[in-house]
């Protein structure tokens, strides 16, 4: 067993140095000629516009933190939904046990999505609304 687990630390050892040893030897071939060209920063063969920092909307993020939640769930229901047909054929017991974990599964991710638009982060466009008693 311990001969197994050197195996693996030796693999990983050796993946390690041949990384860091090809990355070492691109560092002694390749041409050091910095230019302007070079250093600047690289925008879809546009020449670059303002400085790099810059603050993004961050409604941004929450477009994408949805997108990926149902981008995942899609993954994690299609092989099962593949083999749906199988298991009911097979084995009747397991054909309504999968429906209903698919759907409970769906269910609270749909319950998160209602979550989100009813507190309005899906809006583009938000409304700031005035606080009670605060100074106009």
């Amino acid at each position: 067993m311990a001969y197994d687990l050197t195996y693996v630390l030796l693999f990983f050892l050796l993946g390690a140095a041949a990384v860091f040893g090809a990355l070492f030897a691109g560092s002694l071939i390749r041409p050091r000629r910095p230019s302007y060209e070079k250093l600047t920063t690289y925008e879809c063969a546009e020449p670059p516009v303002g400085g790099g920092w810059f603050r993004l909307n961050l409604r941004f993020y929450t477009i994408a933190l949805i997108f990926i939640i149902f981008d995942v769930e899609l993954i994690a229901v299609l092989p099962v939904a593949m083999l749906y047909r199988r298991w009911v054929m097979e084995n009747r017991a397991l054909g309504p046990q999968a429906f209903f974990e698919i759907f409970l599964f769906i269910a609270i991710l749909l319950i998160g999505l209602v979550y989100v638009w009813a507190k309005g982060d899906l809006e583009w466009f938000k409304k700031i609304e005035d606080e009670p008693g605060a100074p106009s």
